[in-house]
C-alpha cells in the first residue's frame, strides 16, 4: 500500500467519494476533466445558427476527421446538420461571453460577434484559436446524445491565441 502525502494541514488527503450514477453526479465527476470549447455553425435558410459544444475530438488524420456530440434534445442541430458546409471554431480565451449565448435557447446567439462565412456557408468566429471547415460525414446514437463524425476540408489555427477551457462547470483559463 502506497504512503499519501499528508494535506496542507497535516491530515491526509480526502479519498474519493462515490457520486450517484445520475445526470448531476456524473457531471459533477466529468467536470473534472477541463475541456475546449468549440462553436459549430453555418448559415441555414440565410440565417447564421450555430450552438456551443464541450465535446470536440479528433478522430483520424487519414482521412481527417473530428467529431463532437450533440445533446438530442438540441432544437439547432436539426438545422446545422442540413447545411453543405460546417464550421467548427476553437473558441478563444475572451470568448467565454459567446460560448454562453451559443449555448443558451432563445436570442441572438451571435450578437456582437465578428464572423467569417465560407462558400460552403461554414460560419468561422473570428478571433478564435483554429477553424475547421467541414462536412458532416456520419452520426452515431450514444445515449442521450449523438456522435457527429465530421469530415475536414479546411483547416486553419492560431498558435497565439489561447484556448477557452470548460472545467467544473465554468469557463476558465490556462495559466
Amino acid at each position: 500500500m502506497a504512503a499519501r502525502d499528508p494535506g496542507t494541514d497535516g491530515a491526509p488527503p480526502a479519498g474519493p467519494r462515490a457520486v450517484p450514477l445520475d445526470a448531476s453526479g456524473l457531471r459533477l465527476v466529468l467536470g473534472a476533466h477541463p475541456q475546449g470549447v468549440v462553436a459549430l455553425a453555418a448559415v441555414v435558410d440565410g440565417a447564421l445558427e450555430g450552438i456551443a459544444v464541450s465535446t470536440f475530438t479528433p478522430v483520424s488524420l487519414e482521412p481527417a476527421l473530428v467529431s463532437v456530440c450533440v445533446a438530442h434534445t438540441s432544437t439547432t442541430w436539426p438545422r446545422l446538420r442540413t447545411a453543405p458546409g460546417l464550421g467548427v471554431s476553437v473558441l478563444a480565451e475572451d470568448h467565454a461571453q459567446l460560448a454562453r449565448r451559443l449555448a443558451a435557447p432563445g436570442q441572438d446567439r451571435f450578437f456582437g460577434t465578428s464572423v467569417t462565412v465560407g462558400a460552403s456557408g461554414a460560419v468561422l468566429i473570428d478571433g478564435a484559436c483554429a477553424w475547421f471547415d467541414c462536412v458532416v460525414e456520419n452520426e452515431i446514437t450514444a445515449g442521450d446524445h449523438l456522435i457527429a463524425v465530421l469530415a475536414v476540408l479546411e483547416a486553419h489555427h492560431r498558435p497565439d491565441v489561447r484556448t477557452l477551457v470548460f472545467h467544473r462547470s465554468s469557463f476558465t483559463r490556462l495559466a
